[in-house]
């Protein structure tokens, strides 16, 4: 019997750390936060924008560049490891968020 209770906490405490670690959780915290604060950025300057005569393109990265401060903030707290391909994909996906914003509040259809 004390063989089996042995072995059943063995078998527990090998499973321990393969799991979410306690870290995990507050990092995933900051990462949605940084990116709520992100989205909001983005939504806030293309409705802003009132100049529908503009290129769309040049008005998403005009207001993926004013959102530069809340897209580094995610950037930090995503990146972990300091990977410059991960730090352009999420400069990327802003400018891409962006367009969806701008063609959002000029009506237009999302291809």
């Amino acid at each position: 019997m004390r063989v089996m209770l042995v072995f059943l906490i063995l078998m527990l405490g090998a499973c321990e750390g393969s799991f979410v670690t306690v870290g995990d959780k507050g990092r995933e915290a900051r990462i949605d936060r940084s990116s709520a604060a992100r989205d909001a950025c983005l939504a806030k300057n293309a409705a802003a924008d009132e100049a529908n005569s503009t290129d769309p393109t040049s008005i998403a990265r005009a207001v993926a560049q004013a959102c530069a401060p809340e897209t580094e903030k995610l950037v930090e707290a995503s990146n972990r490891d300091g990977d410059p391909k991960v730090a352009e994909a999420i400069r990327q996906n802003s400018e891409f968020r962006a367009m969806g914003y701008v063609l959002k509040a000029r009506r237009q259809a999302i291809f």
